[in-house]
C-alpha cells in the first residue's frame, strides 16, 4: 500500500497530491490519500477521492498561519512547534503501520519525515520543486530578491546563496529536536529537510539547465539524508475540478489586454498595493482571492474572485502575475502564458529566474511590485511578442511530457526495488 499524504494548507501540494494519487490508481497501484486537515482539504472531496483524515486535526485557521508564515518567520522557527511535530509524527507512524504501507508520498507534510523513519518505510517527496542539490552546486540559484539576515553585495549574494543553502539549518531546529527524541536519524538540514528517500523533480532538462543523466546520477554527501536520490517527472500542477463562474467568464471575453493576478499565500495588503500600482496600465486585470477578502478592490477594470481553475484561467489571458511557486509558473507555461514573478522565497526566485533567463517572464522583488516598476515590468511583457514566443515554446516542451504519469512510474518502480528497510529505531 502507498500512502499518499496531502498538506492541505497549500493549494499546490494539495492539487499535486491529487494529480500524483490520480496517476498511481490509473497505474494499477494500491494507494491510499490521507491527510491532517486544512483549508484546502474540501479540494481532496472535490476531485472524488476517499480519503483518511488522520488526527490531531490540523485546523483551517492554523493552516492558513502556517502557509502565510512558509519561509517567512524567523530562521530559528519551524513550521511547526515541537509539540505538533511530535503528535502528527507519532500519529502517522500508526496510520503507516496499520494500513501496512510500503511507502508513503507527500507534499510538505514535514513531519513524514519522523513518522517515516520510525516505521522503516521509504519517503517520497515533490516539494522541494527544483530546490535541489545539484542546483546549488552548479551555481543556478539566483541572488534573493528578499533582504537576507546578513547583507552582502548583489555581486557576491548569489555565490553565497549557492555555497551556504546546502549548509544552513534554518527552519529545522524543532525537526532536529524531535528526531533526537524519537531515536530517528536527524534531519541534517534546510535543503535535506525537502528531500526524500526518493525527490521527484517536476520540472525538465530544458528549462532547469541540468541534463537527466547528471540530475539521476547524483548522490547525496553529508549535508543531506545518504539514502535520497532524484527523478525528472516533468510538470506537476493544480487541474482543479471548478468551473469558471460565469461573471469570470463574461469578464475574460472583454476587450482589450488581461492580466491575471495570482498571489497566492501572500497578504492581502500586498494584493492590495500590487494591484494599485497595475490600475495604471491599459489593461484589465483578474484577481483571484483565495482565502482573502478582496471585493473592495472590484470595479470596471478590476474583477475579484475566489479560487479559480488557474489551467482553464492561464490561457485566456495576456499576461500573469504570480509569486513564483512552481506550480503557477508552470501552469502559466503549459498555457504558453509569459509573467511577472514576484517571489516570496529563495526557491521562487529560483522558479522565476529559470524562465526569465529564458525570456519569457520577468522578476521583481516583493517591494518593487507595490510600486510602478510592475506597471512598467508587465508593459514591457505586453509591447514585447518575444516573452509569449518564449512562453509557447515553453508550453510545447511541456505538452510532450506527463508528469504525473512519470511520477506515477518512478514511485511505483522504487517500492518494487527496494527490498531493504531504511534506518529506523
Amino acid at each position: 500500500m502507498i500512502s499518499v499524504f496531502a498538506h492541505c494548507g497549500y493549494l499546490s501540494e494539495t492539487s499535486r497530491m491529487i494529480e500524483i494519487h490520480r496517476a498511481l490508481t490509473a497505474a494499477g497501484a494500491a494507494v491510499r490519500m490521507a491527510t491532517h486537515g486544512g483549508v484546502h482539504e474540501p479540494r481532496l472531496a472535490a476531485a472524488g477521492i476517499e480519503y483518511d483524515l488522520v488526527p490531531p486535526h490540523l485546523s483551517r485557521d492554523r493552516s492558513m498561519q502556517i502557509a502565510r508564515s512558509y519561509g517567512q518567520g524567523s530562521v530559528r522557527e519551524s513550521m511547526l512547534s515541537d509539540a505538533e511535530f511530535r503528535s502528527y509524527a507519532l500519529a502517522e507512524a500508526s496510520y503507516l503501520r496499520e494500513i501496512g504501507a510500503c511507502a508513503a508520498v507527500t507534499g510538505i507534510t514535514l513531519s513524514t519525515l519522523l513518522s517515516t523513519r520510525l516505521v522503516g518505510v521509504p519517503l517520497v517527496t515533490e516539494h522541494a520543486g527544483s530546490f535541489v542539490p545539484p542546483v546549488f552546486e552548479r551555481g543556478l540559484l539566483p541572488a534573493p530578491s528578499t533582504p537576507m539576515p546578513v547583507r552582502l553585495p548583489r555581486f557576491l549574494a548569489a555565490p553565497t546563496a549557492n555555497r551556504s543553502v546546502p549548509r544552513l539549518r534554518w527552519f529545522a531546529g524543532g525537526l532536529r529536536r524531535v528526531a533526537k527524541e524519537l531515536g530517528v536519524p536527524p534531519v541534517p538540514g534546510l535543503a535535506a529537510m525537502l528531500l526524500g528517500d526518493l525527490t521527484l523533480v517536476p520540472e525538465i532538462p530544458e528549462v532547469l539547465g541540468i541534463p537527466a543523466a547528471h540530475l539521476e546520477a547524483w548522490r547525496p554527501n553529508r549535508h543531506y539524508w545518504p539514502t535520497t536520490r532524484l527523478r525528472y517527472t516533468g510538470p506537476l500542477f493544480a487541474h482543479l475540478p471548478l468551473p469558471v463562474p460565469e461573471k469570470v467568464d463574461r469578464f475574460l471575453a472583454g476587450p482589450g489586454p488581461l492580466v491575471y493576478v495570482a498571489l497566492c499565500s501572500t497578504s492581502a495588503d500586498t494584493v492590495r498595493r500590487v494591484v494599485a500600482a497595475l490600475r495604471s496600465l491599459d489593461a484589465r486585470l483578474l484577481v483571484t482571492a483565495t482565502v482573502h477578502d478582496l471585493a473592495d478592490l472590484d470595479s470596471p477594470q478590476v474583477l475579484v474572485a475566489p479560487t479559480l481553475p488557474s489551467h482553464l484561467i492561464m490561457p485566456r489571458v495576456d499576461l500573469a502575475v504570480i509569486t513564483g511557486g512552481q506550480g503557477s509558473v508552470q501552469t502559466a507555461l503549459a498555457a504558453g502564458t509569459p509573467f511577472v514573478g514576484v517571489p516570496l522565497h529563495l526557491e521562487q526566485d529560483l522558479n522565476v529566474a529559470l524562465i526569465e533567463r529564458l525570456g519569457a517572464a520577468r522578476l521583481l522583488s516583493r517591494r518593487d511590485a507595490q510600486t510602478p516598476l510592475i506597471a512598467a515590468a508587465a508593459r514591457q511583457i505586453l509591447l514585447t511578442p518575444s516573452y509569449r514566443r518564449e512562453a509557447r515554446r515553453i508550453q510545447e516542451l511541456y505538452s510532450s511530457v506527463d508528469g504525473p504519469r512519470n511520477a506515477a512510474e518512478a514511485i511505483i518502480e522504487m517500492t518494487e526495488r527496494r527490498s531493504q528497510p531504511i534506518a529506523t529505531r
